[in-house]
């Protein structure tokens, strides 16, 4: 039976709020990590020093700033172990998110990735609801586990997972030589970094397992990238996905579907966010593409639902 060995990345940027739970939530797994690796993408703030109170319980690396994808990047390029888990500095895990895969992959080690459910949260602590209802992929699952906790998702069920992906960047468990492989997070993008890479990573897999239990909490907060300016976030997250467009061909049929109706998604909603900012010319504009890309029902609501606005 192997037993695999989880390094922890955790990328911070000016997060001395909230650095000190994500590290305690993994120094307080029920199945020990390997190790835990700070990547502090040249914090401005105290930072450094609390991350410094964990001493030899935590590795620190500090790299001037260059974003959280090449943050992540570093952290895994410098892990020892052979399982990889990652952790932004504003969420954190719940007690047995390294256990539940762990168990697992020690039982069937043939799994090519493996993700689970989360809980959103806000600033207060007050639940907002899980990751899995929310979305048609992760009800699927939960219907195909019939009240189990381990479910596993097939290749031929890569589409829904692609199009609308429960589970996030804290869910994810990887094996190091696949991430490396793969090239790791792409840099130069703000937004929708974790989805180019989990497109990446759907479309060399055959098999998933997915816990249907929370394995961590994602905190909804103001400060967030995505929170700051929707608009731009919008634009970021089209702009982060059309860069997948040059890889399209390569993707297994479903991986294929699925990225396109996820683009065709992404394309409306910024059509929405700029005809809400009285951008009517813009929001067409951001959408004619879809009906080539996605040809449908789907994108055709979109643009006529801008167009009448």
């Amino acid at each position: 039976m192997t037993t695999p060995r989880f390094s922890v990345i955790i990328p911070v940027f000016n997060g001395e709020r909230f650095v000190t739970r994500a590290i305690e939530s993994v120094l307080a797994q029920t199945y020990p990590a390997e190790e835990i690796v700070v990547v502090d993408d040249g914090s401005t703030d105290a930072t450094p020093d609390v991350v410094a109170g964990y001493a030899s319980r935590v590795k620190y690396v500090r790299t001037p700033n260059r974003g959280v994808a090449a943050a992540r990047n570093l952290g895994a390029n410098t892990a020892r172990g052979d399982w990889l888990a990652f952790l932004d500095a504003d969420d954190w895990y719940l007690p047995d998110r390294l256990r539940w895969h762990a168990d697992w992959l020690a039982k069937d080690p043939s799994l090519d990735f493996l993700t689970g459910d989360y809980e959103y949260r806000r600033a207060d602590g007050s639940l907002i609801g899980l990751s899995m209802e929310a979305g048609s992929a992760g009800r699927t699952m939960i219907a195909k586990a019939k009240g189990h906790s381990e479910v596993v998702m097939e290749a031929g069920e890569f589409e829904a997972f692609v199009a609308d992906h429960f589970g996030d960047t804290h869910t994810l468990s990887v094996p190091a030589t696949t991430f490396r492989a793969l090239g790791g997070y792409p840099q130069g993008f703000k937004v929708c970094e974790d989805v180019h890479f989990l497109i990446r990573l759907v479309s060399r897999s055959l098999r998933a397992g997915v816990v249907c239990r929370p394995l961590g909490v994602y905190l909804i907060h103001d400060a967030s990238a995505t929170r700051r300016d929707g608009l731009q976030a919008q634009r970021e997250n089209v702009r982060t996905l059309s860069d997948l467009k040059q890889l399209e061909k390569r993707f297994p049929e479903p991986v294929r579907r699925g990225f396109r109706r996820r683009l065709a998604h992404a394309r409306a909603n910024l059509g929405y966010a700029l005809a809400r900012h009285g951008q009517r010319r813009a929001a067409v504009c951001a959408v004619i593409p879809a009906l080539w890309e996605y040809p449908g029902a789907q994108s055709a609501r979109a643009l006529a639902s801008i167009a009448r606005g």
